[in-house]
């Protein structure tokens, strides 16, 4: 039986808040991102989405006592711990993980209650798959097949104050940035992940691009790395497609976010995105 190999393409970047929901919510609605109200998963755990065209973010934790519901998902450090891809058919790209000794879990289903921006109430329901967490040191890779995706993909939900249009940008940095990009070169095929003068590796994955770095090559485009980062490979930071950088700018001064001006692009650094470092363009 032929099983297809699937596609990179970027479906959401999960960002671990821990227990801080309430103030990670008030954070990134500083940064100047809409987000839609807090969402609880049937498997525990709650969240907040900011939805754009192609990708979207998840800020991903727990309310009080829920904590050992989902345990395996807190054991990464807060920051962006989620690397997830869109697929079609979760049980075909479980069998091309097995094929390519990737595989975790088989595929599991779960929902979470709506309220659609006209009041109706409706349900999001997904299938994920992921790649085997050993693989996947300080967080998680998996695949996610939108069941249905006219509960997530809302256009009212999809405008933003700082005017960001797509994730383009979703950066993974190491000592070793080829060793970290090994295990999406078995997933995807080795051709697909590019090496680039500047000493990274790029994966093109849709409308956002996956750069595995260095951390001296992170540090000068994005700021200071997280105090703890150890040089185990680790997800850091994230780039923005927006409207227009005076945008941004508005947004940022209206939430009194600290941020770094550069020729083409606006930066906020770890330390005022939830261990998370932004890059606006």
């Amino acid at each position: 039986m032929a099983v297809p190999v699937p596609q990179p393409i970027l479906d959401h970047a999960v960002i671990h808040v821990a227990d801080q929901l309430d103030s990670a919510r008030a954070r990134f609605r500083r940064l100047g991102f809409q987000l839609t109200e807090r969402g609880h998963h049937s498997l525990g755990s709650s969240n907040h989405l900011a939805v754009f065209g192609e990708n979207y973010l998840e800020l991903l934790g727990y309310e009080a006592g829920k904590r050992g519901q989902r345990a395996d998902l807190w054991q990464s450090p807060l920051g962006l711990s989620g690397l997830v891809w869109k697929t079609h058919e979760a049980e075909s790209t479980f069998l091309h993980l097995q094929r390519q000794d990737l595989d975790g879990d088989p595929p599991a289903t779960f929902h979470r209650p709506v309220t659609l921006p006209d009041g109706t109430e409706t349900e999001a329901r997904f299938s994920t798959v992921r790649v085997r967490a050993s693989l996947i040191p300080n967080g998680r890779s998996f695949f996610c097949q939108h069941l249905t995706p006219e509960a997530v993909w809302q256009p009212a939900w999809q405008r933003h104050p700082n005017g960001v249009r797509n994730i383009s940008e979703f950066v993974i940095v190491a000592q070793d940035p080829a060793l970290s990009a090994q295990v999406y070169s078995r997933l995807f095929g080795a051709a697909k992940v590019i090496a680039c003068p500047e000493g990274a590796f790029v994966l093109r994955a849709g409308a956002a691009t996956v750069r595995f770095a260095s951390a001296d090559y992170a540090q000068q485009r994005f700021g200071p790395l997280p105090e703890e980062y150890d040089g185990t490979a680790r997800m850091v930071a994230l780039g923005f497609e927006t409207a227009g950088l005076a945008q941004v700018k508005r947004a940022l001064q209206a939430g009194e976010i600290v941020f770094q001006e550069q020729p083409d692009a606006i930066v906020v650094e770890a330390g005022q995105g939830f261990n998370l470092a932004l890059r606006f363009t």
